[in-house]
């Protein structure tokens, strides 16, 4: 998969900002109701939770402490939990 910025990809294609904006937008559009097309998520409660991990409890406690990994969680209720690291919080 392509990893490309907006203002690289206007560049290439040699097209203005605007149109960048809306074709990106578009496209953003069309992912977002494909997903919420086909989530298990779409029907009944969903409870979403982040935490931090790891790290050693002296000093600094939560986001400020080292060695802690930010996780977040979705549980559908009665079915499965889904967790993902943030990368960058």
């Amino acid at each position: 998969m392509l990893d490309i910025e907006a203002t690289k990809f206007r560049e290439i294609a040699k097209i203005s900002r605007p149109t960048i904006n809306k074709i990106f937008h578009y496209i953003c559009q069309i992912i977002a109701e494909y997903c919420e097309a086909n989530s298990i998520f779409a029907v009944g409660e969903v409870e979403l939770v982040a935490s931090y991990f790891g790290g050693k409890r002296k000093g600094e406690r939560g986001r400020g402490a080292g060695g802690k990994i930010p996780v977040l969680g979705i549980l559908k209720r009665d079915e499965k939990v889904y967790t993902q690291i943030v990368k960058n919080c």
